[in-house]
C-alpha cells in the first residue's frame, strides 16, 4: 500500500480526529488525553514517537485504545474502568493513572498489530462473491490473508440483509446489516465448499486471552460492534475456521499451486491487510496472483476481492478482480468497519485495464 506517511508525534491526535469524523467521540477523547499524557509512560512514549515506518498505517494509535481498552475491561485501574462504564469524565486522569502504573503492559501490546477481525466486512465479501461475472453457478473456496481469528472464513453463517437483499443464513445469531446505499447486488447463491487462511500470528476462538484480545480493539462507544463479535466467536468455538500460521503471499502461492476442482471458483480475499505487508511481500502477491490469472479458466476461474484504503487513505474501496478476462472493477466505498456500502451500478462499468501489480500497489 502506498500513500503519504503520518509523522509518529501526531499519530495519536491525528486517529483522534478521524474516530470522532468516524462517529466515536468516546474514542477521540481517550487518544487525545493519551496523547496530552503520554510522557507518563516512557516505554510507550518512545514506542510511539520512533515508530519505524508509517506509524498510520502499522495503525499504531489503535494499538494504544486496545491496550488501554483491555485495562479497563480487566478493571485496573478502577478509574479507567469507571470511565469507560461513563461513571465519570476524567479523560486525563484516568488515562495519566493507567499509563503511569502500567506503562510495561502498553509498550507490549501495541508491539504486536491489531487484531480486530471484523464481522461486518463480511457483508462487503458476501456482496463481492455474489457480484463474480461466473458463467454459471459454481461453489467457492475461500482463501483469505491476513484473517485474524478467521471469523469471516465462516462468512456463510451469517444473516444478511444488503440494501433490499437477504442473504446467508436467517437464523444465525450475527445480524450484518450495513447502511446500504446504491442499487441493490446481486442476488445469487453462495456456496462455499472450502474456506482457509492465513494470519502472521493467528487468534482462537477457543482461547479465552484471543478472546478477549479481540473484544478489546472494539471501540468501547460501539456496543453493536461487540455483540456481533461476541456472537462470531461463539460460532467460531463451535465450527472452527481453519486459520495457518505464515506469511500471506509465500502461504498463497503454495495453495494457489494446489489442484483446483473443474467447477469451482478460487476466490483469494483481504480486507485492510495490504498496509501491514513490506514492500517484498506485496510484490511476491502481485506476482502469484498474475500467476495464478494467467492460469485460469472458464472451468477453473479465479477472482480476487480487495477491501482496502486507496493510496491517500481517503476512502476504501472494494474491489473485484476476475481471470480469465483480467476484468477489475471497484464495487463499492465502504465505511471501514463495514458500518456503511455505497454500492456502484457495475450495469455501466466498463473494462478496466490495470495489471495485477497496478491493483495491489494501490488498494
Amino acid at each position: 500500500m502506498v500513500g503519504l506517511a503520518a509523522a509518529p508525534e501526531d499519530e495519536l491526535s491525528r486517529q483522534a480526529d478521524r474516530c470522532r469524523a468516524l462517529g466515536s467521540p468516546f474514542i477521540a477523547d481517550i487518544l487525545e488525553a493519551a496523547d496530552r499524557q503520554l510522557y507518563l509512560a516512557p516505554l510507550t512514549a518512545a514506542a510511539v514517537r520512533n515508530w519505524p515506518g508509517d506509524a498510520a498505517a502499522a495503525a499504531v494509535a489503535l494499538r494504544v485504545n486496545g491496550a488501554l481498552h483491555a485495562l479497563a475491561r480487566r478493571g485496573s485501574p478502577p478509574c479507567l474502568a469507571e470511565l469507560y462504564r461513563h461513571e465519570h469524565n476524567d479523560f486525563d486522569g484516568a488515562v495519566a493513572v493507567a499509563l503511569s502504573r502500567f506503562d510495561p503492559f502498553i509498550a507490549d501490546w501495541i508491539r504486536h498489530p491489531t487484531q480486530t477481525n471484523e464481522v461486518a466486512r463480511a457483508a462487503s465479501i458476501i456482496s463481492a462473491l455474489m457480484a463474480a461475472p461466473l458463467g454459471r453457478p459454481m461453489p467457492f473456496e475461500l482463501l483469505e490473508l491476513g484473517s485474524s481469528c478467521g471469523l469471516n472464513l465462516n462468512l456463510d453463517r451469517y444473516d444478511y440483509r444488503l440494501g433490499s437483499v437477504c442473504a446467508g443464513d436467517p437464523l444465525s445469531p450475527v445480524k450484518v446489516a450495513p447502511d446500504w446505499r446504491g442499487p441493490p447486488p446481486a442476488v445469487r447463491p453462495v456456496d462455499i465448499i472450502s474456506a482457509r487462511g492465513v494470519d502472521l500470528l493467528p487468534l482462537r476462538a477457543s482461547d479465552p486471552a484471543d478472546r478477549e484480545r479481540l473484544l478489546s480493539f472494539v471501540w468501547a462507544d460501539q456496543p453493536a460492534r461487540t455483540r456481533r463479535l461476541d456472537q462470531a466467536l461463539r460460532i467460531a468455538m463451535s465450527h472452527p475456521p481453519r486459520v495457518d500460521q505464515g506469511h500471506a503471499a509465500a502461504w498463497l502461492e503454495e495453495r494457489l499451486a494446489e489442484p483446483q476442482p473443474a467447477g469451482c471458483c478460487r476466490a483469494v480475499v483481504h480486507t485492510m491487510v495490504l498496509q501491514y505487508l513490506g514492500a517484498g511481500e506485496r510484490e511476491h502477491l502481485s506476482a502469484t496472483m498474475a500467476k495464478a490469472g494467467s492460469q485460469a479458466s472458464p472451468e477453473r476461474p479465479l477472482i480476487w476481492i480487495q477491501f482496502e484504503w486507496t493510496p491517500d487513505r481517503s476512502a476504501v474501496e472494494l474491489r473485484l478482480t476476475s481471470w480469465p478476462t483480467g476484468r477489475s472493477v471497484v464495487l463499492a466505498n465502504c465505511h471501514p468497519y463495514g458500518d456503511w456500502l455505497e454500492w456502484r451500478d457495475l450495469t455501466s462499468a466498463g473494462p478496466v485495464g490495470e495489471d495485477a501489480d497496478h491493483l495491489l500497489m494501490t488498494s
